[in-house]
């Protein structure tokens, strides 16, 4: 039994190590946003250059199912420990490289550019990284621990996010404003290389999943996995129903609940920069031991409901936080209840997207689980990845740009809001009749 629970620890935590600093890579981008639009485009329109920021943004999102697609391949062919040391190594020189990228200023035009073909290296290794990790943690799992075992490779993203905005807090605070918008904002970028080489050398140590071993000891390995993930018809049935039934709205829950949050704060309601960064962090400290209770309650009650209930009550909930968000921030709005008048409150702004990332707890804590044992062994890295990918970077990586959009454009600053509630709304129906679990292999 102790040789047992060793062996599990060790492959959660050198998995995890890795996972997290890829969430790390690929959120600084997203956390410094709002620096990065004065750095890499040409002077002029402020939200422009926002809006152009966080579409580069976005495109890490939009190639994270290629990632998927290539990786994935390689992971259900090759093995899952050599795949996602690739990952980890392209993630890791892709930020460093952004560290070192000169602006606008220097370089003009190419600097958006080369920006932009980093952030879909990102993307694509990313999209490689995630199936990976959660696979191969699952395939080490007892049929009843999934749930919850997994639930620490879940922690990872929002624990990236979190040591992310550390890093940025900590540099902004030892430099000073003028400093870090200069240069320093490079710093957390440049720190990424130590941490890959750190995660490397862990995850060299580890071996391959039993369950992958003995299938391809039995000749049970598909040669093309691509093909047999989605030509066969009842696979790509479930591909569908996974994303259009569970991952598509765990996506949106997501990146309202933390990125839009972070960009609605500091964009819409002028929250200070630094403050902006502290309330989120907290909020995610406070919030991510629920991602492991949640994952632990899917092994005892079922995945299904607890990510349905995520969704619809995130659905619901949205507009009235964001409203109370908008009072406690001081900003004066008009509301069916009278004018606000309630002054500055960090502290409520905590408690409110602290009320968010609980939803996301919910929706995200259990699905790594689901997604496993809902394909077989031989396909299993690509089927799941796909989804996943296309549901958190495309439909759930678009919130920010399109909630920040639809908020310029209308002059509604709840308009943002629109999308992800009705991505949300689609999940719960879908994923309540369509949707079902498996618990086999």
């Amino acid at each position: 039994m102790t040789t047992q629970r060793n062996s599990i620890w060790t492959v959660i935590g050198a998995s995890s190590a890795g996972t997290l600093i890829e969430w790390y890579d690929f959120y600084i981008f997203g956390s410094l946003a709002t620096i990065i639009s004065q750095r890499f485009f040409p002077p002029g329109d402020e939200v422009v250059n926002l809006l152009l920021t966080l579409a580069t943004f976005a495109t890490g999102f939009i190639v994270r199912p290629f990632g998927a697609l290539v990786f994935g391949r390689i992971g259900d062919i090759v093995g899952r420990k050599y795949t996602f040391l690739v990952t980890l190594l392209i993630m890791g020189v892709s930020t460093t490289l952004i560290g070192l990228l000169p602006d606008y200023s220097d370089i003009g035009i190419f600097a958006p550019i080369l920006l932009l073909l980093l952030r879909l290296l990102q993307g694509l290794a990313l999209g490689g990284e995630y199936g990976g990790a959660a696979t191969y943690v699952a395939e080490h799992s007892p049929v009843g621990k999934r749930g919850f075992y997994t639930s620490f490779i879940q922690t990872t993203a929002t624990l990236g996010l979190f040591v992310s905005l550390g890093v940025i807090l900590a540099c902004r605070t030892l430099m000073g404003e003028e400093l870090f918008a200069d240069i320093g904002w490079r710093v957390p970028f440049l720190l990424s290389i130590i941490l890959v080489i750190i995660s490397v050398f862990i995850r060299r140590k580890l071996h391959e999943s039993p369950v992958f071993q003995e299938m391809k000891a039995s000749g049970k390995a598909s040669k093309s996995p691509l093909r047999d993930s989605f030509l066969e018809p009842e696979n790509r049935r479930l591909v569908i129903i996974a994303l259009l039934g569970a991952t598509a709205g765990q996506g949106v829950v997501w990146y309202t609940g933390q990125f839009y949050a972070l960009y609605y704060l500091q964009t819409v309601l002028k929250v200070p920069f630094v403050d902006a960064n502290w309330i989120i962090a907290i909020a995610l400290v406070f919030a991510t031991p629920f991602f492991i209770f949640f994952g632990w309650l899917s092994d005892k009650i079922g995945r299904k409901k607890i990510m349905m209930t995520g969704c619809l009550i995130a659905a619901l909930s949205w507009i009235p936080i964001y409203k109370a968000m908008t009072a406690y921030s001081g900003h004066r709005y008009l509301s069916e209840f009278g004018e606000s008048d309630y002054d500055y409150n960090p502290a409520m702004l905590v408690v409110l997207v602290w009320i968010q990332v609980m939803f996301v707890t919910m929706v995200y804590g259990p699905i790594a689980a689901f997604l496993v044992e809902l394909f077989p062994t031989h396909i299993r890295y690509t089927s799941m990845s796909l989804p996943y990918h296309i549901g958190n970077g495309v439909f759930g990586g678009m919130v920010p740009l399109i909630g920040t959009y639809f908020v310029a454009k209308t002059g509604d600053m709840y308009a943002g809001l629109y999308y992800p509630i009705a991505i949300a709304l689609m999940t719960f129906v879908i994923g309540m009749i369509w949707l079902k679990e498996k618990k086999t292999f």
